[in-house]
């Protein structure tokens, strides 16, 4: 895909697809907008840790192959004495650093997700923890006046 050909793309999609923002509303199915609230169960914040993992993974896998194989062509042609060996060699370099990028930020992505659904269950034992003594007191209460 030539450049020219990317940019092309990318500016037909934004079309498409403006971005904009909407506060305390999101769109309904038929168009029109009312009032809702974020939701993410545990249940969704364990899907998006254990995507970005496994994205990590491959991606570490896929990647150092990429790189050996350009690397390898790189070494060849500079070799019989081709300037696009170096150039290559040159990508091989970028990739690594941008591949490793990408990979850390899934690694984080991961770690978040995991480091989330972990604090928000802790949350959940101290809510309920909170609410029963209430509870507790509130009979206790009852109990005197009744007596």
């Amino acid at each position: 895909m030539a450049w020219d050909e990317w940019e092309q793309l990318k500016q037909q999609a934004a079309e498409k697809h403006s971005a904009r923002m909407e506060l305390n509303q999101a769109p309904a199915a038929d168009g029109t907008t009312h009032n809702g609230d974020l939701k993410a169960s545990q249940k969704d914040l364990a899907a998006v840790g254990d995507s970005a993992y496994r994205l990590y993974t491959r991606l570490h896998k896929c990647s150092d192959h990429a790189r050996g194989a350009t690397e390898s062509a790189g070494k060849g042609l500079s070799k019989d004495g081709y300037a696009l060996g170096k150039a290559l060699t040159h990508v091989a370099g970028r990739w690594t650093t941008q591949a490793r990028t990408l990979s850390d930020a899934c690694a984080q992505i991961s770690n978040h997700m995991d480091f989330t659904r972990n604090a928000h269950a802790g949350d959940e034992v101290y809510i309920a923890g909170i609410v029963s003594s209430i509870s507790t007191l509130d009979k206790g209460f009852d109990e005197r006046t009744q007596g």
